[in-house]
């Protein structure tokens, strides 16, 4: 597996991706945000003579813009995991490949807005943190690195910070069955620990 950033936002990549097997498939052929990809393996290549032909090598993207009003801010819009490939950890390690390469570009701050409990934790593991903020149709803005968004959490309290994040969502009506148990099973547990990427 592999990861490649196919262009930031003033580039004007595109992508398009089989609606039938990724989530939000339409907000990749925009070229309106950039886009990084996590590829099946490590001689795969994403060129623009393959964009347009969905190529098997994608196994998630992540579509981000740098923030209206600071350009020391970057926004993660849309992630996406190949249906067949997902519950393997592949969005975590997307996020925190590009995340690395947003801070190496000399943004300062990455957020995101997650509207399950399954893109927090998959945003967690990849070192968010919750802001106490909601932005959206009720989607919690996680940010990057985590102690920024601390906020109005005692300095260092990363436990309160992720169940807080939890408790905003076990209040919700609009919670799936699945969503509503693994809520009620982590409230009370450690949060995950992020993840490393291992670049062999």
């Amino acid at each position: 597996m592999s990861f490649a950033v196919l262009g930031w936002p003033g580039d004007g990549p595109t992508l398009s991706l089989d609606h039938e097997r990724f989530s939000y498939a339409g907000k990749f052929v925009m070229s309106s945000t950039g886009k990084a990809v996590v590829l099946s393996d490590a001689d795969a290549a994403i060129t623009d003579d393959k964009r347009d032909d969905d190529s098997d090598a994608v196994l998630g993207a992540v579509a981000f813009n740098e923030d209206r009003t600071d350009a020391e801010t970057l926004w993660f819009r849309y992630v996406t995991v190949r249906a067949d490939r997902r519950g393997e950890g592949l969005g975590p390690r997307l996020l925190r490949w590009t995340v690395e390469r947003a801070t190496s570009r000399g943004y300062e701050r990455v957020r995101i807005a997650v509207n399950n409990p399954f893109a927090y934790e998959a945003a967690w593991k990849a070192g968010f943190g919750y802001t106490g903020e909601q932005t959206g149709i009720a989607e919690l803005v996680m940010e990057h690195p985590p102690e920024s968004a601390l906020g109005r959490h005692d300095a260092g309290n990363r436990v309160e910070q992720y169940r807080d994040g939890l408790r905003t969502y076990r209040g919700r009506d609009v919670l799936s069955d699945a969503e509503r148990e693994f809520v009620a099973a982590r409230l009370d547990a450690a949060p995950p620990e992020p993840i490393e990427l291992d670049e062999s």
